[in-house]
């Protein structure tokens, strides 16, 4: 692993230079227009970089994508890996692992989740303040080594509390309504039952969702600091009749994206 870690990250500095930004941002499903507000963009294809998998997911592009956002030079992932897909939990958090070797601290994480809240409505922004992890294997599991992270890393403090107050002030000063609530992880493709929506919401959990679990903790493993925005695209439970599906999914992300790009643009311009 740490040869491949090496390997991939020597490629991408001989692509983009030794200055590499200490920011990174997952773009999650609809949210790739941030992309355009980068600017001196160097583009990536996945398909050329050493040991990466490649997204399969319909709305989900495939690049590493070099650049900046207002003041600060960013990298961002233009497409992710999820583990449906039938990657290991390896592969899909492998550009962490990158990203951590190329020096990256502070990691932005956004999603597209299922709601479960009451108080919740479709196209809300939620801040991720902790997460429950539904998935059947850790990203963690197997040989540690040391050089990125410990045995047995503390997940008490995975999203970082001074990020989520930063995001609440910009969301306040802009007028932009936000929640905060619990994500749970599970491995999907099949969207959840009315019945496990029930389940999640009684475990206390407030949205659903098939990915940024793995890659937090991998984020914590390697000391860094993460803010993770979901966007409710559908809700569930009991008394929910109304189906969703992938096509509904990226609407309501595509609705919430200015809302999501407003905050994610001010934060990073602040860091």
């Amino acid at each position: 692993m740490i040869t491949k870690i090496q390997q991939t990250a020597d490629y991408l500095r001989s692509r983009i230079g030794s200055q590499m930004p200490s920011t990174a941002i997952i773009l999650g499903t609809g949210l790739g227009a941030l992309v355009d507000h980068i600017t001196d963009g160097v583009y990536v294809p996945y398909k050329e970089i050493p040991n990466f998998p490649v997204s399969t997911v319909e709305g989900h592009s495939g690049n590493l994508i070099f650049g900046r956002l207002g003041r600060q030079e960013v990298m961002a992932m233009q497409g992710r890996f999820h583990y449906y897909e039938g990657y290991t939990m390896q592969e899909v958090t492998f550009p962490i692992r990158v990203m951590q070797a190329l020096g990256v601290k502070t990691l932005l994480v956004s999603n597209a989740a299922g709601g479960m809240n009451k108080e919740f409505r479709i196209g809300d922004l939620m801040i991720i303040t902790d997460h429950i992890n539904l998935f059947p294997e850790s990203p963690l599991r197997g040989k540690n080594y040391e050089e990125l992270g410990p045995r047995f890393p503390s997940m008490t403090k995975a999203y970082s509390r001074e990020l989520i107050d930063l995001a609440d002030k910009i969301a306040e000063e802009k007028g932009i309504r936000v929640m905060h609530g619990v994500y749970v992880g599970t491995q999907g493709p099949a969207f959840e039952t009315p019945a496990e929506y029930e389940y999640f919401r009684i475990i206390g959990g407030d949205a659903v969702g098939m990915s940024t679990v793995p890659e937090v903790i991998v984020a914590a493993h390697a000391g860094m600091r993460v803010l993770g925005v979901s966007i409710i695209t559908d809700l569930g439970g009991k008394e929910i009749t109304v189906e969703p599906s992938h096509e509904d999914v990226q609407a309501a992300a595509a609705e919430a994206q200015p809302r999501m790009m407003e905050i994610m643009r001010e934060l990073v311009g602040q860091l």
